[in-house]
């Protein structure tokens, strides 16, 4: 014959094919967590027998329940963190739970049936509401694998049918005693115990195949995820390079050096322009985007300056605030406003506050930067006196694809992706960006980070 485990190792798909795996774990979970419920419960009985009954008895036979409710509390413990990878190592689990249960139920048994071996008068009311709860409680908590379930239910079940003879034997009584009334009570009692437990055990099994339900659709999901990851990286890829072409072609005719363009197409060229570096932002964002998703950005922690990383920021967008006729003013923080971070990321995040607050701005209106040490904390806040933002809007403004639905809006041309990817870097950083606005007032965001200290 095989060895058990062997047998184990040999059907590699158990697992798989019936949730074997998922109800191990289970049991052993409710096996840690039940241990000393069970055990309060067999206490409390053994008490209450120790006034009736012989007490050396009763404290033998609890000393062995005792015994094996430690042996299944150490099953438990020493194999929760089983991944269900290794099906020799399940086959072992398996065994050990199949030991103990037959030792458990077998001890309580006897336990039980000791106890009304002991009563000498007719009746045993104690000791089968004791076999009842303990099969209840089976019912309840043994519903994972049904091999255990019967195996403990089946030792439970010639116990009470013991009991259920004992008085017939001991008295011979006629069809028209109590002792019959009490035989019969206890062959329902049977059939209400196999009926609860077949309900848990198809309840469980339910639950089972939605889990498994849920996590096929997960799986589903995580493959049309990557799918689209690489479907736009891909096309993102292939079209920068023809739009760069592009775009330096555009920029050579726009700079005259192929000859002075005619006053009838400049128009039309320098629109060719203005859409092909909204093209390539867009193409830029996306592969940002694809890169953080997919955890492929090495971000390069280093003491940061605030004051200097704002300073670098807005000196980058000055031609564009001119251009836009918006001012620029710079708060300082006094303090020490040192933190660690990745200087190129934390400037794109700047560049995209700074852009929006731009862009959003009414013209000669004026936008402040303003750097802060507040406690253990670094704040970066970006404050404009424009559009404003409505109310409830937070997860269209950092969402994918998406603008805030204002007409105001719409006027400003974007990818819907900068604050998206501004939030992915900024919590990479262990940092936080929120924002507080008001139509028609303004909008402040701001960025925080933790302090360094020394």
């Amino acid at each position: 014959m095989k060895d058990f485990n062997t047998v184990w190792a040999t059907r590699g798909d158990w697992f798989n094919s019936d949730g074997q795996e998922q109800s191990i774990k289970d049991y052993l979970r409710l096996a840690d967590q039940l241990v000393w419920k069970r055990q309060l419960s067999y206490c409390v009985a053994a008490i209450l027998a120790l006034f009736y009954i012989d007490p050396i008895v009763i404290l033998a036979f609890y000393s062995a329940v005792a015994l094996i409710e430690l042996l299944d509390m150490a099953l438990a413990r020493k194999h929760l963190g089983w991944d269900g990878e290794d099906p020799v190592v399940g086959g072992k689990i398996l065994k050990r739970i199949t030991i103990n249960t037959g030792l458990s139920a077998i001890t309580i048994s006897a336990f039980i049936v000791g106890t009304a071996v002991q009563q000498t008068s007719s009746g045993h009311l104690t000791p089968s509401f004791l076999l009842l709860c303990a099969s209840i409680f089976a019912a309840m908590y043994n519903s994972q694998m049904i091999g255990i379930l019967l195996l403990r239910l089946s030792i439970y079940g010639l116990a009470f049918l013991f009991i259920a003879f004992l008085d017939v034997f001991r008295y011979f009584p006629p069809l028209n005693s109590p002792i019959w009334l009490e035989f019969f009570t206890i062959i329902f009692v049977l059939y209400f115990i196999c009926d609860i437990s077949a309900k848990f055990y198809l309840s469980y099994q339910e639950r089972l195949e939605q889990i498994q339900l849920i996590k096929q659709e997960n799986e589903r999901a995580k493959a049309a995820l990557e799918v689209k990851s690489q479907f736009l990286a891909t096309v993102s890829h292939e079209l920068r390079t023809p739009l760069t072409s592009i775009m330096g072609s555009l920029d050579l005719v726009n700079s005259g050096v192929l000859g002075e363009v005619p006053e009838k197409l400049k128009h039309v060229i320098g629109i060719a322009a203005k859409n092909g570096h909204r093209l390539a932002n867009l193409i830029d964002d996306l592969l940002d985007l694809q890169k953080i998703e997919a955890g492929e950005i090495v971000f390069h922690f280093k003491p940061l300056n605030a004051n200097e990383l704002v300073d670098e920021a807005v000196e980058s967008t000055t031609g564009y605030a001119g251009k836009l006729g918006i001012q620029v003013t710079t708060i300082h923080c006094e303090e020490d406003c040192r933190f660690l971070g990745d200087r190129s990321r934390l400037i794109q995040v700047m560049n995209n506050l700074l852009s929006n607050a731009l862009k959003f701005s009414h013209e000669r209106g004026t936008v402040r930067v303003r750097v802060e040490a507040l406690g253990t904390r670094i704040r970066i806040s970006v404050h404009d006196e424009g559009v404003g933002i409505p109310k409830d809007a937070k997860d269209r403004v950092f969402g994918k694809f998406s603008q805030v639905d204002s007409s105001d809006v719409r006027k400003v041309g974007g990818t819907g992706l900068g604050l998206n990817i501004s939030k992915q870097i900024v919590e990479r950083h262990n940092g936080t960006i929120d924002y507080v606005s008001e139509l028609g007032v303004g909008s402040t965001f701001s960025i925080e980070f933790d302090r360094m200290t020394d």
